[in-house]
């Protein structure tokens, strides 16, 4: 493997595995996540089906979400927004 293939692996994170958990957490449908993002129902279907990936103006405002959920007034809502965070933005 060559030095700049192992420097990648760390960014290699699955960030499509982010976006169901994320909605769910919200609390909303594909449509209304989509609204919240400012992208598309189509686009968000693409990131859940894993047919596109978020770009990185999407991953941006994923995490602030994140960030946003963390500071939720509910517990559980707090600890998993907490744990997606740490999972798929490790240096927050």
């Amino acid at each position: 493997m060559s030095l700049a293939a192992s420097h990648a692996k760390p960014h290699a994170i699955d960030m499509n595995a982010l976006v169901l958990p994320l909605r769910e957490l919200c609390g909303l449908t594909q449509e209304q996540f989509a609204a919240k993002l400012g992208v598309t129902l189509v686009t968000v279907n693409r990131w859940e089906d894993y047919r596109s990936k978020p770009m990185p103006l999407a991953l941006r405002q994923l995490r602030i979400l994140l960030i946003e959920m963390s500071q939720s007034k509910i517990a559980a809502e707090q600890t998993t927004a907490h744990g997606l965070l740490k999972q798929y933005f490790p240096k927050d």
